[in-house]
């Protein structure tokens, strides 16, 4: 880190002095790095590379920053960032898991394009977004400000949905789940006790949260039905349409002269039915994927479906299974436009303005 931003440069602009050496004499008479760990309110690491994270989850100490981890009593928080399959190695995510078992905040990495030219997650978090955890965990010296949403109980519904046509085939559609994990993870380190109702993907489950695996949009609705009652339902999913009448055998391609007739059946509306319900929950907010007149349909659909809010964005670029989300948040207020970001802060930002329309 030194050869990038000098001790200097950090010195002056913080106006306090910078530490980089375990054996620094003047420090070390009065045993300086136990000093360090005992004086912040938060300890971040921060970048947090694959290699410092291993140092930390097996308790070696051979430098002033794991030494210091390791003398602290502190809370302290890893921010990691790495190439895409460091990232990706099971020693790292093992060391991942040891870390968080051991109380230390690991924050989640984005995903994007990387100074090494590969693509994926690993990439260093935007400097607001590390700010807002800090805040978020950090926050005054109450527990209710750090966790405003604690004693609350957010249902959240993720992915898309399998509907089968026999055994091997089913519709679905492009949605990877990811903007809805994301925005479970930030509801979660708000406090929130968050139940996630998630179809087919392939993502690790944030933590703190509790997660119902479903694959059909029958099957979600039930699932949303029985994690019920709730303070909050976010249904981020992108449930199918319509429901095929599924063979019991494949489908043989010689059988049918043809392309075979799928009798369709229309699913049921989550969103619509749970709007209705006795068990409403106090704010529900449904989203729209659309790929033209992206608020004029939303608008359409937050009268139609009789949800508080509608969160609308323009799927017709690779926001299905991309890394960043355009949104507009749809009320009987008016439309707010957020500018393109990574999902990671568009959940931060929509878990904090749930927080606030709670309170």
């Amino acid at each position: 880190g030194a050869q990038f931003v000098t001790p200097m440069t950090l010195a002056a602009r913080s106006e306090a002095e910078v530490y980089t050496s375990l054996w620094d004499l003047k420090n070390e008479t009065e045993m300086g790095h136990i000093q360090l760990s005992r004086e912040a309110d938060l300890i971040v690491v921060c970048p947090a590379t694959a290699d410092l994270m291993a140092k930390m989850a097996a308790g070696i100490a051979d430098d002033l920053a794991t030494t210091l981890l390791l003398a602290t009593d502190t809370q302290v928080m890893a921010v990691p960032a790495m190439n895409v399959r460091m990232w990706d190695h099971a020693a790292t995510q093992r060391n991942v898991s040891q870390l968080r078992d051991d109380g230390v905040i690991v924050l989640d990495p984005d995903e994007g394009p990387m100074a090494c030219g590969e693509y994926g997650e690993g990439r260093l978090p935007e400097p607001d977004a590390i700010f807002a955890e800090i805040e978020h965990w950090l926050g005054s010296s109450t527990q209710d400000r750090a966790h405003p949403l604690a004693g609350k109980h957010v249902v959240i519904t993720a992915g898309p949905t399998r509907e089968p046509i026999d055994p091997v085939r089913y519709i679905a559609n492009r949605s990877s789940g990811r903007q809805g994990y994301a925005i479970a993870g930030a509801l979660a380190r708000l406090g929130a006790n968050v139940s996630l109702i998630s179809g087919p993907v392939a993502l690790e489950t944030p933590r703190g949260v509790n997660r119902i695996d479903v694959e059909t949009a029958l099957g979600m609705e039930a699932a949303v039905d029985a994690a019920l009652p709730a303070d909050v339902a976010i249904l981020v999913a992108a449930v199918a349409d319509w429901r095929a009448e599924a063979s019991p055998r494949k489908i043989k391609k010689g059988e049918t002269g043809g392309p075979p007739d799928l009798n369709l059946i229309e699913n049921p509306d989550i969103l619509a039915g749970l709007s209705r319900s006795d068990k409403r929950p106090e704010l529900l907010i449904g989203f729209a994927a659309e790929t033209d007149k992206v608020v004029g349909h939303a608008k359409a659909k937050l009268d139609r479906k009789g949800c508080d809010w509608i969160i609308a964005n323009d799927v017709s670029g690779d926001v299905m299974g991309g890394a960043e989300n355009s949104v507009h948040i749809i009320t009987e207020a008016g439309v707010e436009s957020w500018e393109q970001m990574p999902k990671s802060d568009v959940a931060r930002k929509l878990a904090e303005r749930i927080a606030d329309v709670l309170a």
